[in-house]
């Protein structure tokens, strides 16, 4: 009961946050209110069973505490026009444990969707980059801090700080929970955009645990995405970011076997990839411009555009991932230029890119630089070589299922057999 209860708050917890926070206006006082959910729900579905709305039922239980936090903070009548619609969701809920909420209790799909808020909440110009991305991870997309450092490829001390630091910044600067309009809201997008991604990212290959893909988190970022599109359509960016969300999620069917394990891009059986996200994300690639993500939208184009792995052009993938690096250097995009230059003039030229990250600081505990760096040895024959580098990956790898890929691999480069 316990697992039931934990995974039906980790999928809700984003929405109860975002409609909590609607009422109380602080964004770190709304998580604690979820957390109490989640405890009511500890304590009373062992014995009253789950309900057949799980999320909604945890959602009027937080804002049921959340109303009551606000009448004991201030007067019912002063409060009463600011809680508004929210007081009413839950004025007929006896008790801290609602069985049968009302149909509001749900998400809002409108654009003023309070998720849409919440993370243009998070991403405040009051905070640092790093903290609002870092907050909004942590609120939108239920993430660990585990889960959140390896995104950001940094200490799980730093990502703790940035956060509580960035829930304090919020309440003592009086953030407004809205979606900005005019100059303010483009001054934000970035930060959204990048949020969103993060959130995409970590549901398409999770960092830890025993699952590879949740498909939830990318359907959530997806989600919010296509949201972002209809506020925001003279944004190209914006349509850059769905047309590779789109493309990325048509993929999932197909990137895990019939156990969960994973499925590498060359052995995925393609006609399992879903051709409606593939159509959406070409209508979308047509609105977009050159930046980020349109570019890696672009590259994503090419793979759903081969109808075999064979098929493939590396050559102007790799072309791609040139223009990506000029217009933002990173060393992870750095690492995935050397794969389609491998692919598109050998293994050898692909190492000679991976020489020159071997001392980057960022990549000193990433996995895929070994693994890649197997993937090319393993192509030039080099087997003992290139099982030492996926022994190493699989020691970095923190999630169940990549590491028993590498050790696996390792295990068939051992044998002499790809």
């Amino acid at each position: 009961m316990t697992e039931t209860v934990e995974a039906a708050f980790r999928i809700e917890s984003p929405r109860i946050i975002a409609a909590v926070t609607r009422i109380v206006r602080d964004v770190g006082l709304a998580e604690e209110l979820a957390q109490d959910a989640l405890l009511a729900a500890l304590e009373q579905w062992p014995e009253s069973g789950v309900p057949d709305r799980p999320g909604a039922w945890l959602t009027a239980t937080a804002k049921h505490r959340a109303v009551d936090l606000v009448r004991r903070r201030e007067t019912y009548a002063r409060k009463l026009a600011e809680v508004g619609r929210a007081l009413e969701d839950v004025s007929a809920v006896p008790g801290d444990g609602p069985s049968s909420p009302g149909p509001e209790a749900s998400a809002e799909e409108d654009i003023d969707d309070d998720l849409l808020r919440l993370i243009f909440t998070a991403c405040h110009p009051v905070l640092p980059t790093h903290a609002r991305i870092a907050l909004t991870l942590r609120l939108l997309g239920g993430l660990t801090t585990p889960e959140i450092a390896r995104a950001f490829l940094t200490s799980e001390k730093t990502v703790a700080q940035r956060i509580v630091r960035a829930k304090r910044s919020l309440a003592e600067s009086g953030v407004t929970f809205e979606v900005p309009g005019g100059p303010d809201r483009d001054a934000r997008l970035s930060s959204v955009l990048e949020v969103i991604y993060l959130v995409f990212n970590e549901g398409y290959s999770a960092t830890s645990g025993e699952d590879w893909v949740r498909p939830a988190l990318c359907e959530e970022a997806l989600r919010l995405a296509r949201v972002l599109q209809g506020l925001m359509p003279a944004e190209a960016e914006v349509h850059g970011l769905a047309a590779l969300l789109e493309f990325q999620a048509s993929r999932i069917p197909a990137r895990t076997g019939p156990g969960g394990e994973p499925v590498l891009l060359a052995d995925q059986n393609r006609a399992r990839w879903n051709r409606l996200l593939m159509r959406r994300g070409l209508d979308a690639l047509h609105r977009a411009g050159r930046g980020p993500y349109s570019l890696q939208a672009a590259i994503a184009a090419c793979h759903a555009q081969a109808v075999r792995y064979d098929d493939t052009d590396w050559t102007a993938i790799a072309t791609l991932y040139g223009q990506l690096t000029a217009l933002t250097p990173s060393p992870v995009i750095e690492l995935n230029r050397a794969v389609a230059v491998s692919m598109a003039r050998g293994p050898a030229a692909g190492l000679e890119i991976l020489d020159a990250l071997e001392d980057e600081p960022a990549l000193k505990d990433y996995h895929l630089l070994p693994s890649v760096r197997g993937d090319l040895l393993e192509r030039q024959g080099r087997t003992d070589e290139a099982r030492a580098e996926f022994e190493r990956a699989a020691s970095l790898a923190r999630n169940v299922r990549e590491k028993e890929l590498l050790l696996a691999r390792a295990a068939r480069s051992a044998s002499g057999r790809r």
